[in-house]
């Protein structure tokens, strides 16, 4: 459904051509009084690309400086991981609403950096955690806002990533002086959930993985320029050591595994593997009177209930289908543009929340830096309270 808004039209900006950047195009035909009128990127071919997805009349630059010049209402920041915060500092630095992709950043520094400015300049941000809009799991949060298990005292999640040999060790993403780890870049996702299901904060964690499989292939091949939809193969590319053509820097680890203590005395876990043949995300919430479980992600998958003993029963005590939308991750993306637009023009409350955003990105940090190193638990700093205060007023 597209809407329209009683206000002059939204001026968008991209920053960052490449896999994600279609999401400001989708956000643009969401809302009949919003368009792209500019998109920053280093490199030619996305320029090109810019062109075909917004249109012959936008600007394309590779100055930053530029498209801002350009008199911009919002910006999506979609560029790889570890040049969020400096673009998005400089947008906010000018007055722009900024909607950043996930993870928030890299570090944890460069959070608090991030959301500093946004603090000082009382410009708008934003961060792209669309899981919070995903069907699945607000089904599993209203079952527990609800109290059907009593209260949360445990969570594990785990992440197959079928074709992550596809997704994330043929490009950038398999460097780690661009994601600091896939276990951050990928887990940011999860342990917000995590932090949102518990309704609380992750204060300590540790961590163990490795390279285990990705590392022994030697067929190396620069994507620079490219889509993952140019060589992405869910059919072909198996088994995971027949893959070809990886990153020249592959250093980042394709298992990993964390614990982590909330600061509301939940317990939890998550557990990523890029080599699985199957793709999904499964999530058990254990609380004082029963647990839930997920089958699936999407409209043919169902959510689980056990809330009496009992031996092994597959198919739980009640069973609650997931409710179908239309759009990318399962209909999440589409709920998550038309939020931020809406952000944009009036500060309405959002689901996502930037210190959310900062606390996965914390957890991640530090429990890469504990697989790392001892693999032994690490305390994770909390945010200064001034900035949780003025974030969760909604940024006035």
């Amino acid at each position: 459904m597209v809407f329209r808004s009683a206000g002059p039209p939204l001026r968008i900006g991209v920053v960052g051509n490449g896999n994600r950047g279609i999401i400001a195009k989708t956000a643009a035909e969401l809302d009949g009084d919003a368009r792209v009128v500019a998109a920053c990127d280093p490199l030619p071919t996305a320029h090109a690309r810019a062109k075909e997805r917004f249109g012959p009349d936008v600007l394309t630059t590779s100055s930053l400086s530029e498209l801002i010049a350009t008199g911009l209402d919002a910006a999506f920041v979609t560029s790889p991981d570890h040049l969020h915060a400096d673009q998005a500092c400089a947008l906010l630095e000018a007055g722009v609403a900024v909607f950043v992709d996930k993870p928030m950043a890299t570090t944890l520094e460069d959070c608090d950096r991030m959301l500093a400015t946004a603090r000082r300049t009382g410009s708008r941000l934003y961060v792209g955690h669309n899981m919070r809009h995903m069907p699945v799991i607000r089904l599993m949060r209203d079952l527990v806002v609800d109290g059907r298990i009593g209260e949360v005292k445990a969570i594990w999640c785990r992440y197959f990533v079928g074709d992550g040999g596809d997704r994330f060790f043929k490009d950038w993403h398999a460097d780690r002086s661009k994601v600091n780890s896939l276990l951050l870049q990928k887990g940011a996702h999860d342990i917000d959930v995590i932090h949102w299901l518990a309704g609380g904060y992750t204060r300590r964690v540790s961590a163990m993985g490795g390279l285990s499989v990705y590392g022994g292939i030697t067929d190396r091949r620069d994507r620079t320029g490219e889509l993952i939809t140019d060589w992405i193969d869910r059919k072909n590319n198996w088994p995971p050591l027949a893959q070809t053509g990886l990153n020249p820097v592959v250093d980042v680890e394709d298992v990993s595994m964390m614990t982590m203590a909330l600061d509301n005395g939940v317990y939890a876990t998550y557990s990523e593997c890029h080599f699985t043949p199957d793709y999904w995300r499964n999530y058990t919430v254990i609380g004082t009177e029963g647990r839930i479980e997920n089958f699936g992600l999407g409209h043919e998958g169902v959510v689980r209930l056990w809330n009496r003993r009992t031996e092994f029963d597959a198919e739980g005590h009640e069973e609650f289908p997931i409710p179908e939308a239309e759009g990318g991750h399962h209909g999440a993306d589409p709920a998550l543009l038309r939020e931020f637009l809406a952000f944009v023009r009036t500060g309405v409350p959002t689901d996502t929340s930037p210190v959310a955003a900062r606390e996965a990105v914390a957890a991640g940090a530090l429990a890469t830096e504990s697989m790392r190193t001892t693999g032994s638990a690490l305390d994770v700093p909390p945010l200064d309270p001034e900035l949780v205060r003025y974030f969760e007023e909604g940024q006035r």
